[in-house]
């Protein structure tokens, strides 16, 4: 009897558990769920605590209000050039109304992904292999426009889609490093002619420094070389006339004629015995009385200046045997 009764008990307890937990939910901050009443929609539940009429109402979808992102599997795409290449990416998407995306289609991430994809395959093939590196934004701009129009009856947003990798055959990655190694080593030869030409131009404007310099300097000592020869040929010139003034005022002192006479004799006499030196050879002029004339001359004068006649005559006669 006791253990009939227990088990009674323990049924009945066993009956208000399973009550309560198909009668109390709890929904998850950023959580929804869509509840049935005998198989029709009857309501939204928000986060926090629900009360539900057991076996009559039931949790029919949860839904994460959260954004996620979702892997869209690695494809092929053929370029506007027929080029051939894998392209994988990731949608990023949120439920913005629980009921549209219970009931509006039967999965929405498997229709979203292929919807991705298919818009993905008709925006490369309107673009050559170089511009697919170059249009990922437009590429990616074009894949959300299209997808978020589809998934807004189905209660979802598409916020945006980004192209992971893209890998084009090995054949085709060979011939772009090529493309770039040649192209590096054309920038480089470029940068290599341009800092051969700025050095040459440094070479030719120092060396037109060099020139300006050296002819300004050359400019300078010609200046200053004639300057000097022009205040020499002054000093010079001032000498000579200050020695003709004085010789000027000699000849007009008293005896000055007569010693001008002699001093010419003399200087006559003595260019005439150097030409006797230099050669064994002496061609006398034809009027060589005229020189014999100014030797006498200069006897005359000796004469008139020196009171001994003895000594007069012997020093005519040398002058003369000479």
């Amino acid at each position: 009897m006791i253990t009939g009764l227990l088990a009674v008990v323990v049924a009945l307890l066993f009956t208000v558990v399973v009550l309560l937990s198909k009668s109390i939910v709890i929904v998850p901050q950023q959580s929804a769920y869509v509840t049935e009443r005998m198989g029709q929609y009857h309501n939204t539940l928000g986060a926090g605590l629900h009360f539900l009429i057991p076996f009559v109402d039931i949790i029919a979808y949860r839904h994460s209000l959260k954004e996620r992102a979702i892997d869209t599997p690695c494809q092929i795409c053929i370029t506007k050039d027929n080029v051939r290449m894998e392209v994988d990416g990731i949608v990023y998407l949120q439920v913005m109304d629980a009921h549209r995306a219970s009931y509006g289609i039967a999965n929405y991430e498997y229709a979203i992904v292929q919807l991705a994809q298919t818009t993905l395959r008709s925006e490369i093939g309107k673009l050559k292999l170089d511009e697919t590196f170059e249009e990922r934004l437009r590429i990616n701009a074009a894949i959300v426009s299209q997808i978020d129009n589809a998934s807004e009856a189905w209660g979802v947003k598409v916020w945006r889609y980004e192209i992971k990798d893209i890998t084009p055959p090995p054949e085709i990655l060979a011939k772009m490093e090529r493309e770039v190694s040649a192209e590096r080593d054309k920038r480089a030869n470029i940068l290599e002619s341009e800092g051969f030409k700025e050095a040459e131009i440094n070479k030719a404007e120092g060396n037109k420094q060099r020139v300006i310099k050296e002819s300004e300097a050359n400019k300078a000592q010609q200046i200053n070389e004639a300057e000097g020869q022009a205040e020499a040929i002054l000093a010079l010139a001032r000498a000579n006339a200050e020695g003709i003034v004085l010789i000027a005022q000699a000849l007009a002192s008293q005896g000055g004629n007569k010693a001008m006479e002699l001093k010419i004799a003399e200087k006559y006499l003595d260019e005439f015995g150097k030409l006797a030196q230099k050669s064994n050879t002496l061609v006398l002029p034809a009027n060589l009385s005229d020189v014999g004339s100014m030797i006498t001359l200069a006897k005359g004068l000796l004469t008139d200046d020196n009171p001994n006649k003895t000594n007069k005559a012997e020093t005519f006669t040398n002058l003369k045997g000479f």
